[in-house]
């Protein structure tokens, strides 16, 4: 039980610390405990807790807008709150089907996906998501959305190498518009830099670039899912920033509570909001708690901290210096890749280096490892069916932004710990 939370460590009843190495699922990016956030947020619980939104603003919901425009890529117009990462996808999906209706396209429905993506766990946005064991359960309530193949280079779904590839995967998201006719897809949503699904794989520098240009041949919205990646997390505002690309919409949540606040928003580019107001069309898709003013104060006191103590340039200028210090990793048999972008890093497992084979579903090597880790005093994350949605296993660290130098150390001595003894759980160890 979890009986109170400082900085980088989360204390358990028994007084026992554990270094939250993930954030608590990718959320905490300020570290835990900030007075200026829980101050931030009683004020403004005094002045007003809760106007619906469909009737009132407030200065606290403007505010937060304000605060995510600065960060966001340029022509980015509007901000819609809403109370998490899988609202946010659920509203941009939405929003993706009135632009279309608003340019007289009724057939446009459809969100093409990518297979080993995760976009949240209601209905919508599980539909466009691609990962295939959240997926399995609940098959028969989810829509008809496409998926195409990932940008997996360790693992090609073309059995392709890059750069001689030509970017088959960016390519694929034609194939698949072709295959169920333009005029019935609406927008593409991926995530830039992976997460939980695929375990943070970053795509070729120019996949981006290919993906905009198709997007905009057959007059279909970009969607970037920023839920996890926003706000500092990969060293840039946004995971898509790295790319030199501009989306339709991005969908964020997580990094911008900083877990303080369930908060959530899509950040809308003008394109967008143009064309919706032009036919009159309402950009209002939202729920009882959208735009709650607590919430925003929230994530407004989080953004505030996050460019006064530079925690976006932090990640940045400390990314060669972690990743160097991860890359240590590769001297064991079970690690077959390291990949990632700032504090977001994934680990990929493997039986065999050579071979790259997965672990067998059954072996739960991910499990064992993220076990020694919690029983060494750090909390991560270790995710399954890393291959084709079923076998092999990675793992995921995602500490907070402000997390030093010496517990980053800290953090890669218990992951090295960890590793050696489930490889001797599983008789790998030398």
């Amino acid at each position: 039980m979890a009986a109170r939370a400082e900085g980088v460590y989360v204390f358990d009843a028994d007084g026992r610390a554990y270094l939250d190495a993930v954030g608590g699922s990718f959320v905490v990016s300020i570290g835990h405990g900030v007075r200026e956030v829980t101050d931030a947020m009683m004020e403004q619980a005094r002045q007003v807790s809760f106007p619906y939104v469909g009737d009132f603003t407030t200065e606290a919901e403007l505010e937060l807008a304000r605060q995510v425009l600065s960060m966001a890529p340029p022509g980015m117009a509007k901000v819609f709150a809403v109370s998490g990462g899988s609202e946010a996808n659920e509203v941009a999906i939405k929003l993706a089907r009135k632009y279309q209706l608003a340019r007289g396209r009724s057939s446009r429905w459809r969100i093409v996906g990518r297979w080993q993506s995760y976009h949240g766990a209601t209905l919508g946005a599980m539909s466009a998501s691609g990962h295939s064991k959240r997926r399995s359960d609940f098959q028969p309530y989810l829509l008809d959305f496409p998926h195409i193949g990932p940008p997996y280079c360790y693992r090609c779904p073309w059995h392709l190498e890059y750069p001689s590839c030509r970017l088959a995967c960016a390519d694929d998201l034609e194939v698949a518009i072709n295959r169920h006719g333009a005029d019935s897809i609406a927008a593409f949503i991926c995530e830039p830099i992976g997460g939980a699904a695929d375990g943070a794989v970053v795509p070729p520098k120019e996949y981006f670039g290919r993906i905009r240009e198709i997007c905009d041949h057959y007059d279909i919205l970009l969607i970037t899912d920023e839920v996890i990646t926003g706000f500092g997390r990969t060293g840039a505002n946004f995971a898509v920033d790295h790319f030199g690309v501009v989306p339709d919409l991005i969908t964020c949540g997580k990094g911008l509570g900083s877990g303080y606040a369930p908060i959530g928003a899509v950040v809308i580019h003008d394109k967008v909001v143009s064309t919706l107001e032009s036919t009159h069309g309402s950009l209002f898709t939202g729920y009882t708690y959208s735009g709650h003013p607590i919430a925003c104060a929230a994530g407004t006191a989080v953004l505030q901290y996050v460019k006064r103590h530079g925690l976006v340039e932090r990640a940045r200028r400390e990314e060669p210096w972690l990743r160097e210090l991860i890359g240590r990793m590769e001297s064991h048999p079970t690690v077959g890749d390291i990949r990632g972008k700032g504090f977001l890093i994934g680990i990929e497992l493997v039986a065999d280096e050579q071979s790259k084979r997965p672990f067998p579903v059954d072996a739960q090597f991910g499990k064992k490892v993220v076990k020694h880790a919690w029983d060494l005093g750090m909390v991560m994350r270790s995710e399954s069916g890393t291959v084709g949605g079923v076998a092999g296993d990675h793992l995921l660290l995602a500490p907070p932004l402000v997390t030093s130098r010496d517990d980053l150390t800290k953090m890669c001595s218990i992951l090295d710990q960890a590793l050696t003894a489930a490889e001797h759980e599983v008789s790998l160890g030398s």
